[in-house]
């Protein structure tokens, strides 16, 4: 049973951007209203997402074409939170990196040295630039005990090429393991750190803290995992009979983030 007078103790929102703000290059009914709604009641938002191959600038440009007033502050990548989660376990560390060029330019932006020589860590991103080099550097790395961590652990990434799909992160993770039986430590949604590296960013307090999203099993899974809550839009993948079937069950459904914005409003 929702109760919407709960939902007025709600200062900070994790946003999912595709199927929850915008969909493919459309901006969804009542998005620009939710999110100005946020900013005039002094609530604070950040984007998140799971996509490590692109910038947060790339983010915001998109945004902004949609007519949203973003911001880079107001983005969060998974290749971020990854560097931000690094930074707590040992900064300005030795990184080998299987990412972009944005990805590398992340890492570097947050003081790591990114090389092939006695590094810290493997990190693993949505690495669109991978060559079987890099990948069997990274396996004689992982074998000889140095630690691997993923960005983010989506199997495959949508697209609008072919088939729909093109392999990420989570198919890299599978061949990985199959040759050095090594897992790796997963950042990104569901996993809680994206989460704990947002609240470190706004200063959030986690009672406080929403996320809001249209994936039962990335989404509303990590508000799950990282114990804040989790509101449900079914403006994007999942559909009723879909969150009737599942075991992971949000705290608020509503049909968008229009009808979220209303229900926030209410006194």
């Amino acid at each position: 049973m929702q109760n919407p007078a709960s939902l007025q103790k709600l200062k900070y929102f994790a946003l999912d951007m595709d199927g929850t703000i915008y969909l493919g290059q459309k901006l969804l009914p009542g998005a620009k209203e939710f999110l100005d709604y946020l900013a005039e009641s002094g609530r604070k938002y950040v984007f998140l997402t799971n996509n490590s191959s692109k910038n947060k600038q790339s983010y915001v440009n998109k945004l902004q074409k949609l007519g949203l007033d973003a911001t880079v502050d107001q983005v969060l990548t998974s290749g971020e939170a990854t560097a931000l989660y690094i930074k707590t376990i040992k900064p300005n560390a030795r990184i080998f990196l299987l990412g972009t060029p944005d990805l590398e330019q992340e890492f570097i932006a947050h003081g790591f040295t990114l090389t092939g020589s006695t590094p810290d860590f493997v990190v693993l991103g949505f690495d669109q630039t991978l060559t079987y080099a890099k990948l069997t550097e990274a396996c004689h790395l992982i074998r000889e005990g140095v630690p691997l961590i993923a960005t983010h652990p989506d199997i495959n990434c949508p697209t609008d090429e072919r088939s729909g799909y093109i392999p990420d992160v989570g198919a890299m993770l599978e061949l990985i393991y199959a040759s050095t039986g090594k897992k790796a430590k997963i950042i990104g949604k569901p996993y809680q750190e994206i989460i704990n590296a947002l609240l470190a960013k706004l200063h959030c307090k986690r009672d406080e803290t929403a996320m809001v999203g249209d994936r039962l099993y990335t989404d509303i899974k990590l508000a799950e995992n990282a114990a804040i809550c989790g509101i449900l839009v079914l403006s994007g993948e999942t559909k009723q009979t879909d969150l009737n079937q599942s075991k992971v069950r949000p705290n608020y459904v509503f049909d968008s983030v229009r009808e979220l914005a209303a229900a926030l409003q209410q006194k």
